[in-house]
Order: structure tokens, then C-alpha cells, then sequence
């Protein structure tokens, strides 16, 4: 699904005038659930940021490897994808359960919207829930009643977390909300992280500060960290190879060469488990 907003997010899906984070996004990946601003911001977002819908969907081929590893190196067989958004191709449960038919899959997300759009798509899916608790509010979010009710604690999960932590604009609150469902995992548990950097060089700053601004003018803005910062999120638990990386380099075999756009740099992602 389509990263979307958390609670202190300045419009919702509702509203037709403003852009909001999952709509903004499904337009980013090519989808169908966005309105005209939302499509005026992708273009101007475009004129900064020509890759963007390139990077989009190499955060999407991140998660698909990530998840894959997880079935099949590490047995992983239950999922909670928090801040899930809008329903389009490749969602979590859809890789899953190509790679394990059963898996169990509970999205969470506090938009209303987000919430009827998934009901509906996954209606005839047993194996799939959607709930909307806060996310940020961990106590509220695994005392929910269809999180604990169709998922089992006592065994790993796997925790998604991407891009949604740049939208916590304290470090310490971020690092206080993983830290918190950490600590309800199982040993065997893992962690997935994707969040924006703050750049490294001078070459990724200006970029930086482009796309800042045309989503910043929308109400869209995000706290980017360093490298330092991100890693810090994942205190206590034992990342995998190749470590927090551009998601392009994100191989557990190792990193794949390709050439990228200063574009690919301005994002970190990393998977950690729980032992």
C-alpha cells in the first residue's frame, strides 16, 4: 500500500483541494486514487526531481526483496504494516502470500479513507486486516483489537515502518515509538525501516532542499536525518548485511551496481531483527 499521513498531517484524503501523503504518492507510483492537486504537485515535484517516479518504485522493489528474504531465509510468516496508505500493486500482503499463501497480514492506518479503500480491495481476503489506531501511539496501536486478534506475538513478526518516521519530527519521540513495538516482539522478530536523509554532500543538498520545498509548500514536509540519526532507530537490535543503505544497495548477497541519480541517495532503508 501507499505510504500515507499520520495523525498531524495538515489535510486529509478527504479534502479535494490540498495534496495529501498517500494520494500524492498514489500518483507518484501510477495509480488511480488522487485528485487534480495532488497530480499539479507530482508535476512540480518533476521539475526538481525528474527521478522521482524511478525512486518511488525502486522503494517498492526494496520492500519486495526485503520481504522475500524474510519467507524464505527466515521463516517469517506474520506482518504488521503500519502507516500501509492507499491499496495499489504489490502491496504486502500481495508478495506474502505469492511466496506464502496464508501469511497474515494486519495493515494500520489512521486515515478514514485509507481505511474504507482497503476494507474494500481485501473483503475476501481472511488472511488480511485493515485497523486505524495511531500509529505513533504504540500502547493504542497493539492493544487494538484486530491487531492482537489475528496476529500472535508469542511468534516473530515482521514490523514495517517506511516511510513514515520522517514524519515524527523529534528523534527521540521516533526512536521511542520503534523502541516501544520492539520491545512487544518475539525474538526472531525484524524491524523495516525506510526514511529520508539528510544529504551527505554538497551535490545531494541542493536536490534536497528543491524537493523540501515543493513538498513543504504543499503541507507534505519531512523530517530528513543523517545516516547516524537513522541508524539510531534501530538501537537494540542486530541489523542485517548490507546495514542502512540507499535502498538500491539493499541486497542481503550484496549491494547491486547500478548507476543512480543523486535522487536515489536521499534515502536510507534497513532491516533488523529482534534476538
Amino acid at each position: 500500500m501507499i505510504r500515507a499521513n499520520l495523525r498531524s498531517g495538515p489535510a486529509t484524503l478527504w479534502d479535494m483541494d490540498r495534496p495529501s501523503l498517500a494520494r500524492f504518492a498514489d500518483a507518484l507510483l501510477g495509480g488511480h486514487d488522487h485528485y487534480g492537486c495532488d497530480r499539479a504537485l507530482l508535476q512540480r515535484l518533476l521539475t526538481v526531481a525528474p527521478y522521482a517516479r524511478e525512486v518511488a518504485q525502486e522503494r517498492r522493489r526494496w520492500q519486495l526483496r526485503v520481504l522475500r528474504h524474510l519467507i524464505r531465509s527466515e521463516g517469517v510468516d506474520q506482518f504488521l504494516d503500519l502507516g500501509c496508505g492507499m491499496p495499489t500493486t504489490d502491496n504486502t500482503h500481495q508478495v506474502a502470500q505469492r511466496l506464502l499463501p496464508g501469511a497474515q497480514v494486519v495493515y494500520v492506518d489512521h486515515d478514514p479513507v485509507v481505511q474504507v479503500h482497503g476494507r474494500a480491495v481485501l473483503e475476501e481476503n481472511e488472511c488480511v486486516h485493515v485497523t486505524g489506531p495511531d500509529l505513533t501511539d504504540p500502547g493504542a496501536t497493539l492493544g487494538d483489537p484486530i491487531v492482537y486478534r489475528h496476529l500472535d506475538f508469542e511468534r516473530p513478526v515482521a514490523l514495517l515502518l517506511c516511510d513514515v518516521l520522517h514524519h515524527v519530527p523529534c528523534l527521540e519521540h521516533a526512536q521511542y515509538v520503534v523502541r516501544s513495538y520492539v520491545d512487544q516482539l518475539a525474538p526472531g522478530s525484524f524491524v523495516l525501516i525506510t526514511h529520508d536523509r539528510l544529504p551527505p554532500d554538497k551535490a545531494c543538498v541542493a536536490l534536497a532542499r528543491d524537493l523540501d520545498r515543493v513538498l513543504g509548500e504543499a503541507g507534505l514536509g519531512s523530517t530528513r536525518r543523517d545516516r547516524a540519526g537513522i541508524v539510531s532507530l534501530f538501537t537494540g537490535l542486530e541489523l542485517i548485511e548490507p546495514g542502512v543503505v540507499p535502498l538500491h544497495e539493499w541486497w542481503p548477497c550484496g549491494p547491486r551496481l547500478l548507476p543512480v541519480s543523486h535522487q536515489h541517495l536521499l534515502s536510507l532503508g534497513g532491516v533488523a531483527a529482534k534476538r
